[in-house]
């Protein structure tokens, strides 16, 4: 498993002196892109291919959000191709061997020019080497939107929520759908499931649905026909 180690840092934390999860998904998100770059398949690589990896979707289960200035280490590992399709797994543990989190993920290889799936080279097959899956419970990669969820305020999207592909990053969608939490909701999954990109200009329409006891939370961020450009479910601590 391909590792950096790390330290919480203040701006990092929430009002409870604990790493946000948006800051622990951007860890893994920085690792996944640490690993590319250090292997020589990173972003100068893709620019020379016109290609990207867009990632598909998210499952991120959290034991405990480490605190200020705690080390940690962060580890990512591949661990299968499907043809344009690929999947690896993260970690985030203290330096004493604790688990803290740990994530699938899916991604797809595109073609920039025509906008179509891409099959990776024999150097990202021979440089990204498969480990084996991660011991933990697989969610399904779809998300199920209840009918029962109400509709929220438009918003535009602004600059600050671009990346360098100039669609919304993949973390801004996540944040996005915490806005529509309780204060007192401390999330122990994640999933979220990418269906569009959203860019500059563009307005997004949310539909929060929450179950009975309000410890699940599936916000769809909406395109204006309804179509989603991202699905985001939220699982309470201890209810997942």
């Amino acid at each position: 498993m391909y590792t950096f180690d790390s330290r919480v840092r203040y701006s990092e934390v929430g009002i409870d002196g604990n790493m946000t999860l948006i800051a622990l998904l951007d860890y893994f998100q920085d690792c996944s892109t640490f690993h590319s770059e250090d292997i020589g398949l990173g972003t100068d690589y893709l620019m020379e291919l016109n290609q990207v990896w867009m990632l598909s979707a998210w499952q991120i289960c959290v034991n405990r959000y480490p605190h200020l200035c705690e080390k940690i280490v962060i580890g990512t590992a591949p661990y299968d191709f499907k043809g344009f399709v690929g999947y690896r797994n993260f970690e985030m543990r203290t330096q004493e061997g604790e688990v803290l989190s740990y994530a699938n993920s899916i991604w797809s290889l595109m073609d920039l020019g025509k906008m179509t799936p891409a099959r990776p080279s024999e150097r990202m097959l021979a440089g990204y080497v498969l480990e084996e899956k991660y011991p933990m419970e697989y969610a399904p990669r779809k998300i199920h939107v209840p009918a029962e969820g109400e509709r929220a305020e438009s918003f535009v999207v602004k600059e600050h929520h671009l990346d360098t592909n100039n669609h919304v990053n993949n973390g801004q969608y996540v944040r996005m759908a915490m806005d529509y939490l309780p204060k007192d909701f401390q999330v122990g999954q994640l999933r979220v499931e990418y269906k569009n990109q959203a860019v500059l200009g563009e307005r997004i329409h949310p539909v929060v649905a929450k179950d009975t006891e309000e410890s699940l939370y599936t916000i769809s961020l909406n395109r204006e026909d309804g179509r989603p450009y991202s699905i985001v479910e939220l699982s309470r601590a201890g209810k997942q």
